[in-house]
């Protein structure tokens, strides 16, 4: 956070915090709604790898030699009922540490915990303030459980809601019941969202926006526009929000088989920026190329994501993410993929006398547009890849955790990854990556 956004966020605390103490509250999607929301979070990781085979490296290139790093979350998720279905939440956040290798080097980056925060320095972020507003479509109801950013009340089946102000997309869009939250389930990137959707988000992986929801009985239709930064994974945004936004849209279906509940999500996106070419560096570059020296205004970068999940049994979940961009344009805020498919599970652990505890397996396997592949072998650098040179190849992990649960509020994790092709590179690597997650809510 800069100096002046902290001094922003210090200026507009009293208002965010009367608005919350002296809302107006009522009755809203059922009787005796919660009209507070207050829950929070701590999370530390500690992750590793040891040295691996690189003949050479460039300067975004994985670290080969042995490296550790620690990462630290932790988040006030502050909620208020406004009036009949209107919802403010604000969530401040502290955030240290860093990710190995400055989180470089990877398509499918190890700590989902860490986006980009290269130093160990504690900070404070707004990281959401959001109202969300729902309107009723029908008659009965529904529960809805007290959790972070979600106060308690009931729901119709059909309704509509309307979200704005700023927040990850990841909160509405693309949800996996398995494999979407890096605090207590899959680590990697690649895992914890379709990563070949370069969704608009800061350095941090945040946006200022709209989305809006229809829900009709086992139907969702999901659309959003969010700002994008001013340029590739940077912190400030774009304010020429004409000419510079993402679009997103997503269809959802919700089913059982055998009686376990499943979900089915498709979206598709395409995000308006001044971003650069692949090819066109290529062609117009006398050494090695460089894409942001061929921005230009009103580029387009579009794409699709799958995630599906699926219940089998009481303990044993599956899933699948898959997804694709053009790969021509430059990759501009979340991570170098243009193809992805990821398989996995995840199984509790009932059958040891441990049903609170949470067995993960998973794997990836990412790839590369042909005009993205030639930029990074011809020597160019994207904001996380760059070895100098490239050996071209598919870059596949493979992800499995322990969480061990040690109460109502603490969880330990023990996770693994071995990573082949790291940068889809086949002359370096592969490299194993070991962590330690600490995870504490409330």
């Amino acid at each position: 956070m800069t100096l002046r956004t902290f001094r922003l966020f210090i200026h507009d605390l009293p208002a965010i915090s009367l608005t919350l103490l002296f809302g107006f509250a009522h009755p809203a999607w059922g009787q005796d709604p919660e009209s507070w929301s207050f829950h929070g979070q701590a999370t530390t990781v500690t992750q590793g790898h040891g040295a691996f085979s690189s003949p050479y490296a460039g300067d975004n290139s994985l670290e080969s030699r042995k490296e550790t790093r620690n990462s630290f979350t932790a988040t006030l998720f502050l909620g208020r009922r406004l009036w009949e279905g209107a919802e403010l939440y604000v969530n401040p956040e502290l955030i240290a540490g860093q990710g190995v290798s400055q989180v470089l080097g990877l398509a499918g980056a190890p700590n989902g915990e860490i986006f980009r925060v290269d130093s160990p320095e504690l900070k404070i972020a707004l990281s959401r303030v959001f109202l969300r507003q729902g309107w009723d479509l029908s008659e009965g109801t529904e529960p809805v459980a007290a959790d972070q950013n979600q106060l308690a009340g009931s729901r119709t089946r059909r309704r509509f809601v309307m979200t704005a102000g700023k927040l990850a997309l990841g909160d509405i869009f693309d949800a996996n019941v398995y494999t979407h939250d890096p605090r207590t389930q899959f680590l990697n990137w690649a895992l914890m969202d379709t990563s070949a959707w370069d969704y608009p988000a800061d350095t941090r992986g945040y946006s200022w926006g709209l989305a809006l929801e229809l829900y009709w009985d086992d139907w969702a239709l999901r659309a959003g526009s969010f700002m994008v930064p001013t340029r590739a994974n940077g912190m400030s945004f774009d304010s020429q929000v004409s000419r510079a936004h993402g679009d997103v849209i997503e269809v959802e279906h919700d089913h059982e088989i055998g009686g376990r509940a499943g979900h089915v999500r498709v979206l598709g996106y395409a995000n308006h920026a001044q971003m650069g070419r692949y090819r066109q560096a290529l062609e117009t570059s006398p050494g090695p190329p460089d894409v942001t020296q061929s921005d230009q205004p009103g580029r387009v970068k579009y794409g699709w994501g799958l995630s599906a999940d699926q219940a089998v049994t009481e303990d044993l979940g599956v899933f699948v993410r898959a997804g694709w961009n053009d790969g021509r344009t430059e990759t501009w805020a979340f991570t170098e993929v243009d193809r992805t498919l990821a398989a996995g599970l995840s199984l509790a652990g009932s059958r040891w006398s441990r049903a609170q505890d949470r067995l993960g397996v998973a794997l990836a396997i990412n790839g590369l547009a042909p005009d993205h592949r030639d930029y990074l072998a011809a020597g160019g650098l994207g904001f996380m890849l760059g070895d100098g040179r490239l050996n071209a190849g598919q870059e596949w992990l493979v992800e499995t955790y322990y969480a061990l649960s040690l109460g109502r509020f603490l969880t330990a994790t023990l996770d693994a990854q071995r990573i082949w092709n790291p940068g889809y590179n086949r002359d370096r690597g592969p490299v194993d990556l070991y962590s330690l997650r600490l995870h504490a809510q409330f």
